[in-house]
């Protein structure tokens, strides 16, 4: 008579204990590797999406300002400046483009309140000051400064999201924008105390 004996069968793979650390941590990793898996919360990158619009809006008004700022310009310096910033806002624009379509989006405006308020009142500044006065042109490096200030603010802030969105090119984009906004103002800066303000002060 016969008899059987039983095989041993090993474990399954799929029946093995609790993972380590170590293999929790590789998981982990693949996970962020893979492309079908979002990086982000979804209402985050729209709120993304609309404050990049707001800012390519606020770019594109402001290309439209320049001219009128440059014209009204007393100093040549000054003029000059308004110049140069209008081929670096050409660039910003489209660097901005380029940021959406590396988020798959195509590049629209959304009205910016801050900046129309902004360029209303360098409007203002023109009209209340003398052509030809160093206090028209005190006002305008004003003016500009202030809009310098937003778009700081606002490049900043959207260089950090895009860190926290882990879009590391998208902000080094931004940052470099950035780096052009702060150098431009620390130029109008320079222009204004070396001798702006002060031709200002005697009339």
């Amino acid at each position: 008579m016969e008899t059987k004996t039983k095989k041993e069968t090993a474990p399954k793979k799929n029946d093995a204990g609790p993972k380590t650390d170590k293999q929790n941590a590789k998981d982990k990793e693949t996970a962020t590797k893979n492309p079908s898996k979002p990086k982000y919360g979804e209402e985050f990158r729209k709120f993304f999406i609309d404050e990049l619009k707001d800012i390519l809006w606020a770019e594109k008004a402001l290309l439209k300002a320049l001219p009128k700022m440059r014209k009204a310009a007393t100093g040549q310096e000054l003029a000059a400046k308004f110049d140069s910033h209008k081929a670096e806002t050409e660039s910003q624009i489209a660097t901005v483009e380029q940021v959406f379509e590396l988020m798959g989006e195509k590049p629209k405006t959304k009205k910016c309140d801050a900046m129309e308020g902004l360029l209303s009142e360098a409007e203002s500044i023109i009209s209340d000051t003398d052509k030809g006065s160093a206090i028209r042109d005190a006002g305008l490096i004003l003016a500009a400064q202030k809009v310098e200030h937003y778009e700081i603010a606002t490049y900043g802030t959207l260089a950090a999201f895009a860190d926290a969105m882990q879009e590391s090119k998208i902000a080094k984009m931004l940052r470099s924008i950035l780096r052009d906004e702060k150098k431009s103002d620390t130029a109008l800066t320079m222009l204004a105390l070396e001798s702006v303000n002060e031709d200002a002060s005697d009339e």
